[in-house]
């Protein structure tokens, strides 16, 4: 079991193991996370407590958007959550049933470019609960749908622990027909790919590299998105893109550009400059040295994850 310990440095100098305890009150766990969502979880706040209609009678505590453009749908439990995967499943049903209206929120509350590109192949449960049951985390494994059981802990001084005890990946439905005839006509515009197979057979080589590093921090979900490659934990650690005209593959981190020295070449600052995928920092990966050298990079980008 995912175990996670906090420690704080007494006056004696020794360490003392900080116990954690659970909120008074379900609504304070809801707003301080749908405060701070796009820190803790990577999602873009849409609304609270949202109804489903009368068929689903049910109220989602949060619905966002998440970095890759996924619907996420948020559930929040104070003590322990017994009836996680009846709700998961219900609530994504609804979701299926009320795409246009999950789009006109996108819209309203984001921007008309945000909704024309959600990716509905494979909707997100986040439950965040003081503690899950052995049974809960063996059948979610068993779900076709994506689901994350999140645990919180909250502790003096303010701190507030997040962890990821087990993670659904789902099975990804088909994309619309329409987005699928946008995928193929952007193919190949702009020289960029998402497929690790339609890149040359150096690329595939040194990906492949690429990926054994990436996944060498523990539990890493990998995602393979509409234009790269997703490796996340509660949030999208490095995206990766293919240049295959150029023999290159861009890696962006979750790394702040600011602790770095960046090198013309291989490094680069990408705040402020658009591009596909998350993360602040690309490195230009082209060769087995360059990815030797991107470790201490890609380390620091899972060790702050």
């Amino acid at each position: 079991m995912s175990e996670l310990k906090l420690f704080r440095l007494d006056a004696d100098g020794r360490d003392v193991e900080l116990r954690g305890s659970t909120v008074t009150l379900e609504v304070e766990l809801q707003r301080r996370i749908e405060a701070g969502m796009e820190a803790m979880l990577g999602i873009r706040f849409l609304a609270s407590e949202y109804p489903t209609g009368p068929w689903h009678r049910g109220r989602i505590d949060s619905l966002g958007l998440d970095e890759n453009g996924t619907p996420a749908l948020i559930e929040y439990k104070k003590g322990a959550d017994s009836g996680v995967l009846s709700q998961a499943v219900s609530y994504l049903s609804w979701l299926d049933s009320a795409r246009h209206e999950f789009e006109a929120l996108v819209k309203e509350k984001l921007s008309s470019e945000a909704a024309e590109s959600i990716d509905w192949r494979n909707p997100r449960m986040i439950c965040i609960a003081a503690s899950f049951s052995h049974h809960d985390r063996v059948a979610v494994k068993r779900l076709h749908e994506r689901v994350d059981l999140v645990r919180y802990r909250v502790f003096d001084g303010g701190l507030l622990s997040l962890l990821l005890i087990e993670s659904a990946s789902g099975s990804p439905r088909p994309a619309p027909a329409r987005r699928q005839r946008e995928v193929a006509a952007g193919a190949g515009v702009g020289s960029v790919q998402a497929i690790p197979g339609a890149a040359p057979a150096c690329l595939q080589d040194l990906y492949a590299e690429l990926d054994e590093a990436l996944t060498a921090w523990g539990e890493v979900e990998v995602a393979q998105l509409r234009h790269y490659i997703a490796y996340r934990r509660m949030v999208n650690v490095a995206s990766v893109i293919f240049r295959p005209k150029h023999e290159v593959i861009l890696v962006y981190l979750k790394v702040d550009p600011d602790t770095v020295e960046l090198e013309e070449g291989f490094s680069r600052d990408m705040r402020g400059i658009g591009h596909l995928g998350t993360g602040d920092l690309e490195v230009r990966i082209a060769s087995a040295a360059a990815l030797e050298k991107a470790g201490p990079l890609i380390r620091l980008a899972f060790e702050a994850a």
